[in-house]
């Protein structure tokens, strides 16, 4: 199954391992997927003497992770290949404390300090480009913290729970039984859910207030680029981010950042982490800010997540945006199941069905360009009356015979009974409303800016964006924005990473020539 490269790779990856590793295999010896597994695993066990598999029969198909011969917590339920396969090999080497992927040792004590026990399930697609994250913060959470355990669940080889389940979106994450996450996540979040869930035997808090030149917040194109441009003039920089690369992580291809032909949103975010890695810059992931307040001295006092405080006389705020939401009744309820937002992730949940995609700009056809392949119908709603999407991308859909475009339609209500059922729509032209019976629902409406945390601090306007001048600046001295949060038009990549450089050069000329303004009243 693994050809000889990917196994000398792998021989590399595991030559330093210390404990002994066994995958501990209990399948069905008439399963389907019997051989394929226990090929994958005794291809992964040849790479190194520190490896090793044991098979006992069972009813479905599955294996732990033992270490040494003690249960690590991490359990598959599936064959951890496609997406997963990196999962596979990080639960091996984070348990032997070598993962590159290993948060700092504040989050980890967040971690340890959560009550249990804990039993984590997480249902995956092998072609979702967002379970990985999940999988792979919530194997750590189950090797740092021996109260919990954790299961990945191949939804397609585990289709009768599935469907009994209900379950249409992955990846969908039960905390013993509950539903508790659908969909792109981060550590910093799920951790936040089991604190508030489950709560912590003591509280992770960290009484010292850490001092920074620069505090970057945000670890997408435009935070990066903040942070590196900032370590270069030699000031001591933190940047705090939920992720390394944020939404940009989840695009499948780029094809328009200029001098790169072409790369993908996971190859992207791991070189700008290679880039600023290069430089003194303090890398604090897996951090939510919850407030920010000014203090004396113009400084700025930044609290986040867990108890850590910063304090910074310059502050850059590159927190990106998020999917935008319909905000209909039913939408909500049906997240996960029937509601989408991401057709890579969710797309093979609707072989064969009808499905709707609402939004007609570049996002939205691309969505349904993808889905054709999928589904048997594709109907497309946009609100205005034309589309907004790239001419060359709307020749392209309208060339496929099972995707339809409705435009001048209004998106009223989801309906559904346990699972989506249909969508309530409305024609802006005449107000006659009608019910599209249908399967699944993929919104693609664009980005909401991630500014929520900051709106007590700093101007926005009404679409919420922060509002900055040419410089970068906000209506609050020291305090910068960048990137999609702000007001900055075409949400782009490359003019992120240029609002980024701008960002910190400006706090810089302020900072060497003692400025203080207030720009914007």
């Amino acid at each position: 199954m693994l050809d000889t490269s990917l196994k000398e790779q792998l021989k590399s990856l595991f030559a330093d391992l210390n404990s002994q590793y066994v995958f501990d295999i209990k399948v069905s010896g008439q399963h389907e997927s019997r051989s394929e597994l226990l090929e994958l695993l005794g291809d992964v066990v040849s790479c190194s003497p520190k490896l090793s598999s044991q098979i006992n029969d069972g009813n479905g198909l599955e294996f732990i992770l033992l270490k040494d011969g003690q249960n690590t917590g991490v359990k598959f339920r599936g064959i951890p290949n496609g997406h997963e396969f990196t999962s596979l090999l990080l639960a091996v080497l984070n348990s032997d404390g070598k993962g590159k992927n290993i948060p700092d040792d504040f989050i980890l004590s967040r971690v340890k300090a959560l009550k249990g026990p804990i039993h984590l399930t997480t249902y995956v697609s092998l072609t979702c480009t967002n379970c990985p994250d999940i999988v792979q913060a919530l194997n750590i959470m189950a090797i740092s913290n021996p109260e919990i355990s954790h299961e990945m669940v191949d939804g397609a080889i585990n289709q009768e729970e599935v469907d009994a389940l209900k379950l249409q979106g992955v990846p969908a994450v039960f905390a013993d039984g509950k539903l508790i996450h659908v969909g792109r996540g981060d550590f910093a979040e799920l951790l936040v859910k089991l604190e508030e869930k489950y709560g912590s035997d003591t509280k992770s808090t960290d009484s010292e207030i850490k001092n920074y030149d620069v505090v970057v917040v945000g670890g997408g194109p435009a935070g990066c680029s903040a942070a590196i441009y900032s370590a270069r003039k030699g000031l001591k920089v933190a940047l705090l981010a939920e992720r390394i690369g944020g939404q940009v992580k989840e695009t499948v291809g780029i094809e328009n950042l200029i001098s790169v032909s072409k790369t993908t949103g996971e190859e992207l975010s791991a070189n700008l982490k290679m880039h600023m890695q290069d430089y003194s810059i303090d890398l604090l992931e897996h951090r939510k800010v919850e407030k920010v307040e000014k203090v004396e001295e113009n400084n700025k006092l930044i609290h986040v997540s867990g108890g850590e405080r910063f304090i910074t006389s310059a502050l850059i705020i590159a927190t990106g945006a998020s999917w935008r939401k319909l905000n209909i009744p039913g939408e909500s309820q049906y997240i996960g199941k029937g509601v989408a937002f991401c057709p890579h992730c969710d797309g093979p949940f609707y072989k064969g069905k009808h499905v709707a995609v609402i939004g007609g700009g570049n996002s939205g056809i691309e969505a349904a360009i993808d889905l054709a392949g999928i589904c048997s119908r594709v109907t497309v709603f946009e609100f205005m009356e034309e589309l907004k999407a790239d001419t060359v991308l709307q020749n392209k859909a309208k060339s496929l015979p099972n995707v339809e475009i409705i435009l001048n339609t209004q998106t009223t209500e989801v309906l559904g009974n346990e699972k989506v059922t249909g969508l309530k729509v409305k024609d802006r032209a005449t107000d006659e409303e009608r019910v599209l019976d249908l399967d699944g629902i993929f919104v693609q409406i664009g980005l909401a800016p991630n500014s929520s945390v900051f709106k007590d601090l700093v101007n926005t306007n009404r679409f919420g964006e922060i509002e900055v001048d040419g410089h970068c600046r906000t209506n609050v001295s020291g305090v910068y924005a960048a990137g999609d949060v702000t007001t900055v038009p075409y949400k782009q990549i490359i003019i992120s990473m240029g609002e980024g450089a701008k960002a910190s050069l400006s706090a810089f000329e302020d900072r060497i020539r003692g400025n203080v303004w207030n720009i914007i009243d």
